[in-house]
């Protein structure tokens, strides 16, 4: 039996190897976009009614996801070549990096040109880039550097130069970016030049200004880059008693993990630290992602034989865990990005992004994590709110309140198991995965027996989120007692699957 990454590694090769002029459109045929990418060996051996139908950006009003836009300030990636592909992917917010260095060449002098071109073009699609501040500027001394792990401005010139960059920045963009980031990661290689202390003054001052020339600003702060819990409780601690946590909506977190799943703990920890400062202030996940592609010097969690198949598992997992811990989350990137004439610690093409890159920056083909991403965004938007009071119950029969839900897995492994209600007609949708492992590369379910306490189906389906197909349930592998229904042999894996209402999908 063939795999997925044979043909990956077969098309990839050819698409490498021959001239590219013009970018693989996004395969949009009704069988689930059928290029040989997105098949996988996975099937239910179910009647398939059909395969979701992606949903423009435009016509999602709002939902849990951001897509990350990043290193265009360092020209690591070209917006002009994946803009096309931002709408069609159905999430709205992009994150960005505004560039101080490549804007102000020349002391006190600003060149927009190539920022407008890209906040204007976002705008004019309908979407909502989220902005950060960074990194810093060499023209000036004490000025911070310009990569991943550098330095922030320090020196009283440079701080001052950073004041009138923002203030310009805020003030040319207010009209079209409601959402402000102040730095990226400025605890990257547990350095010991960018304290706590240090880096929370630069958020206040930074803050303040946003703020200043536009009051309705959302700010994030932190940005850290792995959840070291002391250096938080410092930053968090500095900011309160300044008095200044109320210049802040978020507070944000990038921890990369193998498994997408294994996390939340620490990020609970996390939550932890910043209630005893600011419990209003929200926890948003700010960037993660994983690689399609395994290897040293690529960027985090690349010491793993990633493909394509585990790339989009790992990111709908942890789309999708993050959806169920109420937590926004932003999704590292929209295309590859070409490091590879940098200086920094990745020294070679950074293969999260879910676009295929050559050497020239150029998008060469959707890869299969774009289309799985489309899947989560066509489904899980502001019309469905979690399900709370939802629980894990050992007793089928157990007696459930009106407001509750219960659940039963029939399994002893672990699973992923988290439940929405449509808002207005409170049908229901639940998502399964196996969470034990990091996300293979290959496709391995274990049908197991799945009891509803309480549930709200009209007609439930099942969908591969990973595929977007969706499948009818055979009527005798459902047993129906009041609420309470059993789906028998219901086939999981280490990728996200739905039981879901009918009504509550387009196909």
């Amino acid at each position: 039996m063939h795999t997925n990454r044979f043909y990956i590694a077969l098309l990839s090769g050819m698409l490498l190897t021959a001239p590219v002029s013009v970018a693989q459109r996004i395969d949009t045929t009704a069988d689930q976009r059928s290029g040989v990418l997105v098949k996988t060996t996975f099937s239910p051996g179910w009647k398939r009614l059909g395969t979701l139908k992606p949903r423009p950006a435009t016509a999602i009003k709002s939902s849990n996801w951001i897509i990350g836009c990043e290193t265009l300030d360092r020209d690591l990636t070209d917006y002009e070549q994946y803009k096309t592909y931002l709408v069609p992917l159905g999430i709205r917010r992009l994150r960005m990096q505004a560039g101080w260095a490549k804007t102000e060449k020349v002391k006190g002098v600003y060149d927009w040109a190539w920022l407008d071109k890209i906040i204007d073009d976002a705008a004019a699609r309908g979407l909502e880039p989220w902005l950060e501040t960074g990194y810093g500027n060499p023209i000036y001394e004490g000025g911070g550097g310009i990569n991943l792990s550098a330095g922030i401005p320090t020196s009283p010139e440079a701080l001052r130069a950073w004041d009138k960059w923002v203030a310009a920045l805020v003030d040319r963009y207010k009209t079209k970016v409601r959402e402000w980031e102040v730095w990226n990661e400025p605890n990257f290689g547990d350095n010991e030049f960018n304290t706590p202390e240090l880096v929370a003054d630069l958020n206040i001052r930074t803050a303040e200004i946003i703020k200043r020339i536009q009051p309705t600003a959302k700010i994030s702060g932190l940005a850290m880059g792995h959840i070291d819990l002391k250096y938080a409780d410092t930053f968090f601690k500095t900011i309160h008693q300044q008095g200044k946590m109320n210049l802040f909506d978020n507070m944000t977190y990038h921890d990369y993990v193998y498994n997408p799943d294994s996390n939340y703990d620490r990020v609970a920890d996390l939550r932890r630290v910043l209630d005893k400062y600011a419990p209003n202030v929200k926890l948003r996940q700010g960037e993660n992602g994983s690689p399609s592609l395994g290897g040293p010097n690529r960027g985090a969690i690349g010491d793993y034989d990633w493909s394509e198949l585990s790339q989009a598992k790992w990111n709908i997992r942890r789309m999708l865990g993050d959806l169920g811990h109420d937590i926004e989350s932003s999704i590292l990137g929209i295309i590859e990005m070409n490091y590879g004439k940098t200086s920094g610690p990745i020294t070679r093409m950074n293969v999260k992004g879910i676009i295929q890159s050559d050497s020239l920056k150029r998008a060469v083909r959707p890869k299969m994590a774009y289309y799985a991403m489309q899947n989560v965004a066509s489904v899980f938007d502001n019309e469905l709110v979690r399900i709370k009071n939802l629980h894990d119950t050992h007793n089928i029969n157990a007696t459930v309140s009106a407001d509750e839900i219960k659940y039963n897995k029939g399994t002893d492994r672990s699973l992923s198991v988290y439940g929405y209600a449509h808002k207005t007609t409170q049908k229901q949708v639940f998502t399964i995965w196996m969470d034990e492992a990091i996300p293979t590369n290959t496709n391995q379910p274990k049908n197991i027996n799945f009891t509803l306490l309480n549930a709200r189906f009209d007609q439930p389906v099942y969908v591969d989120l990973l595929t977007g197909a969706v499948y009818e349930i055979p009527d005798d592998q459902i047993l129906k007692k009041g609420r309470n229904l059993t789906f028998k042999n219901l086939p999981v894996y280490d990728s996200p699957v739905l039981i879901a209402d009918k009504s509550l999908l387009t196909f």
